[in-house]
């Protein structure tokens, strides 16, 4: 069984940093394409940002200049680093991973909460 450990969310005030990690718990064959989605409260899920595996990035608009997705293919993690988080970034973060090969699917994270407010 796979599954993805997030870590890192919080309480933070406005301008202030989070780093997000996401590690798949077990050792697979390939992982393609891995990636962080929000929904924050009221709002439809969207995607924050995405890292293919050779190191081919992706961000949401609202994002652009402020966040930066990287990931170790080595330990098979995925780390989101938030800079000058704004309200409007709270909301509840999922990482994803798409695992090629033995255990192929697509999977999520439980979820992790980032709350900005002063």
């Amino acid at each position: 069984q796979v599954q993805l450990v997030e870590s890192g969310g919080g309480l933070v005030q406005p301008g202030g940093s989070l780093r997000l990690s996401c590690a798949v718990s077990r050792s697979v064959s390939t992982i393609g394409s891995m990636g962080w989605y929000r929904q924050g409260p009221g709002k439809q899920g969207e995607l924050v940002a995405s890292i293919t595996n050779d190191g081919i990035t992706n961000y949401g608009d609202s994002v652009k200049g402020r966040f930066a997705i990287s990931r170790d293919n080595a330990k098979n993690t995925v780390t989101l680093q938030m800079n000058s988080l704004e309200p409007e970034d709270t909301a509840v973060y999922y990482c994803k991973a798409i695992i090629l090969g033995t255990w192929g699917g697509n999977y999520w994270g439980q979820g992790t909460q980032v709350t900005v407010s002063s």
